[in-house]
């Protein structure tokens, strides 16, 4: 069968892999996987013969060796960290194994950011005072221009992926009240997870005490308050 299996590894804890996605990986003869993001035990827990962390691979190294397990008809498993859907960077993979006419599957998984809101117990959505999320990233190597301070005037719940080194820069141009809620979690569901609370004023500076730097969320919006201003018993329990 010339197909390859995209599957989202999830948030980090091994046990949020999908059903489905669990039973690819056990079932894959060859795994291309990203590097650190994906936690190594579902790794090793693959029965997979060939194994390749794509970390620093080119697309024009790890393409063939796709394609070419997908010829001889073995099971070829590529697995991305969260949800293969949110900066993934699949549609250029997906693009290049196409004009090889190998077809592809995704198979969604569980986003850090759902991730981080199971840590948090918390709702992204909140009535009477969020109705909306949103989800970007800030400027850097592969995005010139962001949209982060015009997002930001909508006051709704948001969502900075990709920006741990730059959040005194990101919350400075934010449009929120300074003492709006903000929250940095680290490393959602994965054993040394950290959760650092403030607000716009003071997140970067308590984030930067914790010695976070990388692999952390950036959460805006009175839904994350422990008490939220605003909110409205849902309809579902009236």
């Amino acid at each position: 069968m010339n197909k390859i299996w995209f599957i989202g590894a999830g948030p980090g804890d091994p046990e949020l892999i999908t059903v489905k996605g669990r039973r690819l990986l056990d079932a894959a003869d060859i795994l291309v996987y990203a590097g650190s993001l994906v936690n190594p035990d579902l790794v090793s827990s693959s029965p997979a013969t060939w194994k390749y962390d794509s970390n620093g691979m080119s697309l024009e190294e790890m393409i063939p060796i796709m394609v070419r397990g997908a010829r001889e008809g073995k099971t070829v498993v590529r697995l991305h960290s969260g949800d293969p859907a949110l900066y993934g960077a699949i549609v250029e993979q997906i693009d290049l194994l196409s004009q090889e006419s190998i077809s592809v599957e995704v198979i969604p998984g569980v986003s850090s950011l759902f991730g981080a809101a199971a840590a948090l117990s918390a709702q992204l959505t909140l009535r009477g005072v969020s109705e909306s999320v949103i989800i970007t990233r800030p400027a850097g190597k592969t995005l010139q221009k962001d949209k982060i301070t015009e997002l930001s005037r909508t006051g709704e719940t948001m969502a900075v992926f990709l920006g741990t080194d730059k959040l005194e820069e990101i919350t400075s141009r934010l449009a929120f009240h300074p003492s709006t809620t903000a929250v940095v979690v680290y490393h959602a569901t994965w054993p040394d997870q950290k959760i650092i609370r403030g607000t716009i004023e003071d997140i970067a500076r308590k984030a930067a005490d914790a010695g976070i730097t990388r692999s952390a969320l950036l959460l805006i919006g009175e839904v994350f308050s422990e008490e939220p201003k605003g909110h409205i018993r849902s309809f579902l329990y009236s």
